[in-house]
């Protein structure tokens, strides 16, 4: 045990008596000594310094209470130590010798700790130099995959149309097939190639007048087919539009997938999905509703970290990386709204109750960066 670990279980057990060598990892018996006697619960506990080459004085003067030289007198351990317990306390040869040991022990602590700050510093600029190499490594992954991956999709759409000639039945089911693992792994690669701009700051956004319902509507065409497979039930609530707005429709169109992909994922195969979209006073706002297991309390803010998942194990029952409620909220933001989530959810769509997780997406009518260009 070291010294933070003893001065935890000091204070999580509210010890009769602690017992402290000097010379332990971590914070030595000195520093532990002062840091039990800050604390008020701690503050009539007798502390009995426990040493082989400690000095004694030094010992008294932060707050020992005694002082046990090593080798220990088994004989009169049991008394020495009752003593302390019922009250004895040793004092240091003068005060003015306490006032000079504590003075010399409170400049070796403070000596340390420039020591740990610098040390600290170091280790922060190396993680400040990790992070921008991993962000690099994702750009230039994200571009020498996406390079040879445009001629597959455009010959496979070529194949597919019939255009370089008829194909068989199974032939056409089998690039339909190769075509859908095509769509994920560029889904894959738009997701990194966001996750890089969102780490950077350099997300970008390029504005025109789009409809926000009919962006909606877009969005939950998308994932009709894999709603489906899953044989899960969509119900809706939407205002009666246009809902005209100024922003990026296709950012805003992903981040939209984005949340019914997250509830498509973790609702049961048979369960519901509600989409509400409701006019505010600022904007647009898009609820996507489940009746699936919910988002524990402790973890609603985590889930918009990008790489987070609540079960990040290779055995994890539902795939994905992990970015896709940081891009949807950061698009979101961008555009002069934000993504918050709540669970368990109180919405109720179409006489549905929907108790899992409810995900909030709200947009400005017009982009905050535009009205800042106009204004400038």
């Amino acid at each position: 045990m070291d010294g933070l670990e003893g001065v935890r279980l000091a204070y999580s057990s509210k010890p009769d008596l602690v017992l402290v060598d000097l010379n332990i990892p971590g914070l030595d018996g000195y520093e532990v000594t002062l840091r039990l006697r800050g604390e008020p619960t701690l503050s009539g506990v007798p502390i009995v310094a426990i040493t082989a080459e400690g000095d004694r004085d030094t010992s008294l003067a932060v707050g020992c209470n005694g002082f046990i030289q090593k080798p220990i007198e088994a004989r009169t351990f049991a008394s020495v130590v009752g003593r302390y317990l019922r009250g004895v306390r040793e004092m240091p040869s003068s005060a003015d010798l306490e006032d000079t040991l504590l003075r010399e022990q409170s400049q070796r602590i403070v000596g340390r700790l420039e020591e740990k700050i610098a040390e600290l510093s170091s280790a922060n600029a190396r993680l400040r130099e990790l992070a921008a190499a991993r962000t690099e490594f994702y750009r230039n992954v994200t571009h020498e995959l996406a390079t040879p991956l445009t001629p597959v999709v455009g010959y496979l759409k070529l194949l597919i149309d019939e255009e370089l000639g008829p194909v068989t039945k199974g032939q056409q089911k089998a690039l339909m097939s190769m075509d859908g693992c095509v769509k994920r792994l560029r889904g894959i690669l738009d997701n990194l190639v966001d996750v890089t701009g969102l780490e950077t700051g350099r997300m970008r956004f390029e504005h025109k007048d789009y409809d926000f319902l009919d962006t909606t509507r877009r969005a939950v065409a998308q994932v009709a087919d894999k709603l489906d497979e899953r044989r899960q039930t969509l119900v809706e609530e939407m205002v009666r539009g246009p809902l005209p707005a100024f922003g990026d429709p296709d950012r805003l169109q992903r981040a939209m997938v984005h949340l019914l992909e997250n509830a498509a994922k973790f609702t049961p195969a048979g369960g519901t999905i509600g989409v509400r979209v409701t006019k505010r006073s600022s904007g647009y706002e898009l609820c996507v509703a489940d009746t699936g297991p919910g988002i524990p309390k402790d973890k609603l803010e985590r889930v918009f970290e990008p790489f987070y998942q609540i079960d990040g194990s290779v055995t994890r029952e539902h795939g994905g990386v992990g970015v896709g409620l940081a891009i949807a909220r950061r698009t979101s933001r961008g555009l002069g709204g934000d993504v918050r989530a709540e669970s368990p959810s109180a919405e109720r769509i179409e006489g549905i109750v929907l108790g899992g997780a409810a995900f909030y997406l709200s947009v400005a009518v017009r982009a905050p960066a535009e009205l800042a260009a106009e204004g400038a």
